[in-house]
């Protein structure tokens, strides 16, 4: 199992419309963090579980999306409303709340994934303006046997190796 997960993309259509159709044979799920100031139901959106971010007015938008994928239960939401450019305790608290093994928010536009108390945080970075890092990026996460792989790519579709991470989810 394979998702696609990217965010802050503010106002970038062909781009976020490029990776649906970049992956849409390898994953089976697209996520994007918010912050896409498209409207809800732009066609780019479309098949993607999306929340909002604070730079997105559509209040179609929510503000979490909890979804589970073979088994596997994920949050997304932006981070905004959780203080993520600060610390995720907040973020934690809502994890252990919902019971969710995978959360994927966005806001800082660092790429990163952090294990806290068994649960893997994906920040996927941003694919207009990085912070961190010289390029635009989004993540994959692959999911087999209860291990979790996060891989990065460019925009232009270059893994990041050094951005990688695996871990156990039981």
């Amino acid at each position: 199992m394979k998702l696609l997960i990217t965010s802050d993309s503010h106002g970038m259509t062909a781009e976020v419309g490029m990776l649906k159709q970049r992956h849409e044979d390898d994953v089976i799920a697209r996520i994007h963090c918010g912050d896409s100031e498209l409207p809800f139901d732009a066609p780019e959106m479309d098949g993607y579980y999306r929340v909002a971010g604070n730079c997105d007015f559509d209040r179609a938008y929510p503000d979490v999306e909890e979804l589970t994928v073979n088994e596997l239960p994920i949050l997304v939401t932006h981070g905004h409303l959780y203080g993520v450019k600060s610390s995720l305790r907040p973020l934690e608290k809502l994890a252990k709340e919902k019971d969710a093994k995978v959360i994927c928010y966005g806001h800082s536009h660092v790429a990163r994934a952090d294990v806290i108390d068994d649960r893997l945080y994906i920040n996927p970075g941003s694919i207009r303006l990085p912070k961190q890092s010289p390029h635009p990026t989004y993540a994959i996460l692959s999911y087999e046997d209860k291990i979790a792989t996060v891989r990065y790519y460019t925009l232009a579709g270059k893994e990041l190796t050094e951005l990688e991470k695996s871990v156990s989810l039981d």
